[in-house]
């Protein structure tokens, strides 16, 4: 087990639960429940881990990732787009071990295990910018509106010719 990353996710999480808005908050939890998924579904590392397609880390990662492309849809934030992105990645690495069962297991590892970092760091730069745009402007709204303005737009003034 890699401890420093796990400190680090504990970190994160503990920091975006703090200072961050409801998609932090929502992301963080997500995010490390996947992982602590993924740690007990994934054989230990004494076993013969990433020889072959590992079919739970790819159901996990493949449910994380579609809950993080609604978390970008509808929070009012860029980092879960970035975040997207790199899950993105990740279930690629799976779809091509997928397809070329014969990828060295270094590389089917990596990129699995690479964007875990990047993704931490999206996590509490996003709490941190929350928290700074409360202490801006006193607020900082969260979710997008999706139904749009609810009063009719007025009708356009005459020109003047």
């Amino acid at each position: 087990m890699n401890y420093s990353f796990l400190a680090l996710l504990v970190a994160c999480t503990l920091f975006a639960l703090w200072a961050g808005g409801a998609p932090e908050r929502v992301g963080a939890v997500i995010y490390a429940v996947s992982v602590a998924a993924t740690f007990l579904i994934v054989p230990k590392p004494n076993q013969q881990t990433w020889l072959n397609l590992e079919v739970g880390a790819f159901i996990i990662d493949a449910v994380l990732f579609v809950a993080f492309i609604f978390l970008a849809l509808r929070a009012n934030r860029f980092w879960p787009l970035w975040v997207t992105a790199l899950l993105g990645i990740g279930v690629l690495g799976h779809v091509a071990k997928l397809m070329v069962p014969d990828t060295f297991w270094r590389a089917y590892a990596f990129v699995l295990a690479f964007w875990s970092y990047p993704i931490l760091a999206l996590i509490a730069l996003g709490a941190f910018l929350h928290r700074r745009r409360v202490k801006l402007h006193g607020a900082d709204r969260s979710w997008v509106n999706s139904s749009g303005p609810s009063t009719p737009t007025p009708p356009a003034a005459p020109t003047a010719s």
